[in-house]
């Protein structure tokens, strides 16, 4: 079973060889499955009883099991040389295929710890609401690109600097090549560090039919649920180069504004007489109005109308609140009712926009003025 080699020292036959070889390859992998099964577990719970949250995330991921997928691979290329000190075609290609196994699981490695980091950082109050998903998956994409130049230079026997000279050369195609990750990568980051856009932001971008909430921001694309459920993507860089309405502000301000306009017939904009004078005397929003005989139906109307308007609990009084006139047209004197509902959800803030500007129409005519609106058939029916 044992030789002896031209320089008189004994060395194991090929057949001891490829025996010890795969008890050795045996034995690794039996510890790598015994940790897998045992001691990951153990970490799991000592890591749940620290009152860090770090470590949670890093034991519940993949991190643990690659690292221990690395005992098999290293420890054969450590006992390589001992077992075929001398080179041959056969130690020449399990070299090879060992490293290649060692970059792919560092590779997966290095990629289950940045999920990890990904994952803590949506846990974060800092990062959570920052679009980190597409730098993430830049340093996974360049981890991937770094693994798959060593594997080719592990195959054809090229240092890893003389790839990249070669590489360096070729930038134009690779920049062709990767142009959507690089702009990507680089809208990414200034929608980040602006603070431009966050999954949750509502968005509106007419030129795309953009109406809904972000749900997801990648490497590659924005992806937004508009109102009507339709599901929209479009590429990180448009959001930079083109204009867009991101509501957030809004939502984190203490009110939602309405801005309504009813078109006043200025045929029926008249002096109050005494009869309404003495009627509307007695009212709290008419005091401190002028009681010379020469006050306009108008004026009491918008007295009166923001008087109601502050009063109301689910208008926000402290924001801006104003009704006033707009530029009169051939339609009318538009009177805007400009104010902020307190609640900001859609559906209420619709509810009280409406049951207001309702209850404003009615009580037009009490003031003796008209709503001015197009004449239909009926109205000609009628008049005829």
């Amino acid at each position: 079973m044992i030789e002896q080699s031209t320089a008189g020292i004994a060395v194991m036959s090929p057949q001891v060889r490829i025996i010890v070889s795969c008890a050795i390859i045996v034995a690794a992998y039996l510890i790598d499955f015994l940790c897998c099964k045992l001691l990951i577990p153990l970490i799991r719970k000592v890591a749940a009883r620290t009152s860090f949250r770090w470590d949670n995330y890093i034991t519940d991921s993949n991190v643990l099991h690659n690292v221990f997928h690395l005992i098999p691979p290293v420890t054969f290329m450590v006992a390589l040389p001992i077992f075929f000190p001398e080179a041959t075609q056969w130690s020449a290609l399990l070299y090879k295929a060992f490293s290649i196994y060692i970059i792919i699981v560092a590779c997966n490695l290095v990629c289950a710890f940045v999920n990890s980091m990904y994952a803590l950082s949506n846990e974060s109050e800092l990062l959570k609401n920052k679009p980190m998903k597409g730098v993430y998956q830049m340093i996974k994409v360049i981890v991937v690109c770094v693994g798959v130049i060593l594997i080719i230079g592990v195959l054809i026997e090229k240092d890893f600097t003389t790839l990249l000279a070669g590489l360096g050369a070729s930038a134009a195609v690779l920049m062709l090549i990767f142009r959507d990750t690089i702009l990507g990568l680089v809208a990414g980051v200034q929608l980040s560090a602006h603070d431009m856009l966050r999954p949750g932001d509502w968005i509106m971008m007419d030129k795309y039919g953009i109406n809904g909430e972000v749900q997801e921001v990648t490497l590659n694309t924005v992806k937004i649920r508009n109102w009507d459920n339709t599901v929209t993507t479009v590429p990180p860089h448009v959001l930079v180069s083109d204009s867009f309405k991101n509501w957030r502000g809004m939502r984190e301000s203490a009110g939602r504004r309405v801005s309504r306009a009813i078109r006043i017939d200025m045929n029926s904009i008249r002096f109050c007489t005494e009869e309404e004078l003495e009627r509307f005397s007695g009212e709290k929003w008419a005091e401190g109005l002028e009681k010379d005989g020469r006050i306009v139906n108008l004026s009491l109307f918008r007295a009166a109308t923001e008087y109601y308007l502050r009063g109301r609990k689910d208008v926000n009084s402290g924001l801006m609140l104003l009704v006033r006139q707009l530029e009169p047209t051939s339609e009318g004197l538009p009177l805007q009712i400009y104010f902020f509902t307190s609640d900001k959800t859609w559906p209420e803030h619709e509810h009280v926009a409406a049951d207001i500007l309702e209850h404003i129409i009615a009580s037009v005519p009490e003031f003796g003025l008209r709503v001015f609106q197009r004449p239909s058939g009926l109205d000609l029916l009628r008049n005829s």
